[in-house]
């Protein structure tokens, strides 16, 4: 049983008696009082909250499955792989008229280029309370806050993975995939976030990974994939102090100290963009902050570098052969006229995304040019010993790139965007648009009506990996950490044959790895792919109405199914890897 003493301010105890109407259960909290102070910042409360209780307050009841122990893996069978039509057509019927598919001789991945699959812990393990795991702030926000999850799912039970993962790892090897990419759940490993460990929960990632190693799977880890311990938010904050660091640091420890011996590629964070971007997270759910809402992010992005770079320090310190690296997001920003204007948009577009923790990670310790103007009027500058901490901590350039974006002015132009912090784009000051200058033509084919920042944009792969090795000119080279495609209305589908065959993932696949061999020909050094992702999960905001998994989950029997893009993807290996 875990427990802690909790130090909270009384307006932190009246806000979470409000919203969770549990004013009879808090009605004799045990009090300090100030006799010279007043106003609420004056009172401290201690309350000890058993892990249950801390439960019950914050999330309330939770999902389980059928399936609650750990299942040992049953041969694949062989009919569920076999390719489709048009990589295999059986001997019978015949008849079938089909274009003559050439192989480049001049393409090839080497011989070490690795690939696979990822997974993340909170999207995909489902067992949420179970072996002393604690809540997460995902727990609270799919719970808790109406319809931030626009289905209503949480991730209760998702994929099941705590108990299946050992069919999940021998499917993936079945299939050929060679690597597989998994986070870890900080509030399973740490309930609190910090203090006591749970030894059942390192127990079961050291099956896990014995598991992959097992079947001939190389195990890659995420240490952080948005799924923060809801204790350290509720404490201070979160990633908005500077408190997160030696808590991130002791979580990282216990994960390089325990596996560095058995995984050799390790990722810190996961899109920082992304889950700094959450922030302001909604009121009156968590605790709350007088940092202004439009500078939420950018104090959550300045921590989590500080945070990267002690962690990546430390697991060096622990095993320096270790490959260690931060994980970026974003997507090619093109130029959409060849205006002045539109020409610095693109450039405010880098510094704001990848720029934002690219450059100080690779190029100078500090933030580029444009995101350096905006923050130095609230953030306190890096000192030149974190500046040295934070330059170097990447052993490869890993990004999640997905699409592109073409990127123009404001229409009322940068200069008056910059100016005014009312102006819809600020701080930011450029525009996207997935049209092209014409506004009829798109970059590519859309994904689903539930992702609209996605659309086929793999004619701009090989100049986005281009511009990833000539700017920021990573030492390891260049690994596409998660990309993957959204097939458009898949939820809707109920008959299992339908499912199976999704063509424009499929065409995704080939398309993006044929432009990752045409970048290899031209000098890039791209070394290994992760598709996002091993099946069909909760896709955060969009529930499971949003689909990206190479393979179809059945969440009411959990059983798994191939789908066709899981051979495609395989497939350009077979075909291209040299051996």
């Amino acid at each position: 049983m875990f427990s802690i003493t909790l130090f909270l301010l009384l307006q932190f105890v009246r806000q979470f008696v409000e919203c969770q109407n549990l004013s009879s259960s808090l009605s004799s909290p045990i009090a300090t009082v100030s006799q010279t102070s007043t106003g609420s910042s004056a009172f401290v409360t201690n309350v000890d909250l058993t892990l249950e209780d801390f439960w019950d307050l914050y999330v309330g009841p939770v999902s389980t499955f059928s399936i609650n122990t750990t299942v040992e893996p049953t041969p694949v069978p062989s009919s569920s792989l076999i390719p489709p039509p048009p990589l295999y057509y059986p001997s019978f019927p015949t008849g079938q008229q089909v274009p003559f598919q050439s192989k480049n001789e001049s393409w090839k991945f080497p011989k070490d280029f690795w690939y696979g699959v990822a997974g993340a812990a909170y999207q995909i393990e489902g067992a949420v309370k179970a072996e002393g795991r604690g809540p997460s702030i995902w727990d609270v926000l799919t719970h808790r806050v109406p319809n931030y999850v626009v289905t209503n799912d949480t991730g209760d039970v998702a994929d099941n993975h705590y108990y299946q993962y050992k069919e999940d790892i021998a499917r993936i090897a079945a299939l050929g995939i060679k690597t597989y990419s998994f986070t870890l759940s900080w509030s399973r490993i740490l309930p609190f976030g910090a203090g006591a460990v749970n030894e059942q929960a390192l127990a079961h990632y050291d099956d896990v990974i014995d598991t992959c190693l097992d079947y001939g799977v190389t195990p890659m880890i995420t240490l952080y994939h948005w799924d923060l311990p809801l204790f350290l938010q509720n404490s201070y904050g979160g990633w908005l102090s500077e408190r997160i660091v030696p808590h991130f640091n002791e979580y990282a420890r216990i994960a390089f100290g325990r596996w560095h011996s058995k995984v050799q590629t390790w990722f810190t964070l996961n899109e920082p963009i992304v889950f700094c971007g959450f922030y302001p997270f909604p009121i009156n759910y968590f605790k709350k902050t007088d940092i202004p809402d439009v500078q939420q992010p950018y104090y959550c992005g300045h921590h989590v570098l500080l945070a990267h770079a002690a962690a990546y320090h430390l697991g060096k310190q622990i095993n320096d052969s270790l490959s260690i690296s931060l994980k970026h997001n974003g997507g090619y920003k093109i130029q959409r006229t060849d205006s002045e204007e539109d020409a610095i948009a693109v450039q405010r577009s880098w510094d704001f995304q990848e720029g934002w923790f690219s450059d100080p990670v690779f190029l100078t310790g500090d933030y580029p040019r444009y995101l350096r103007e905006y923050v130095s009027t609230f953030l306190p500058d890096f000192t030149e010993e974190q500046k040295q901490m934070i330059n170097g901590t990447s052993d490869i350039y890993a990004h999640d790139a997905y699409t592109s974006d073409f990127i123009m002015a404001p229409d009322t132009g940068i200069e008056a965007c910059t100016r005014n912090e009312s102006h819809p784009l600020f701080p930011l000051c450029y525009n996207t648009t997935k049209l092209y200058a014409n506004d009829y033509w798109a970059i590519g084919a859309a994904g689903d009506p539930g992702t609209p920042w996605l659309h086929q944009a793999t004619d701009w792969v090989p100049a986005f990996l281009h511009y990833m090795q000539d700017t920021w000119k990573p030492r390891g080279g260049i690994a596409i950490t998660e990309f993957g495609m959204s097939e458009p209305y898949e939820s809707l589908k109920t008959n299992l044959a339908s499912i199976l065959i999704d063509p424009v993932r499929s065409q995704y696949y080939r398309d993006y790895l044929e432009a990752i061999l045409i970048a290899l020909a031209e000098g890039v050094n791209v070394v290994g792919t992760l598709a996002w992702s091993i099946y069909d999960n909760l896709e955060w905001g969009q529930g499971y109405g949003v689909r990206f998994g190479i393979q179809y989950v059945n969440f009411t029997t959990q059983e798994r199914y191939f789908k066709a893009s899981a051979f495609h993807y395989v497939n350009m290996f077979d075909t291209y890897l040299e051996e």
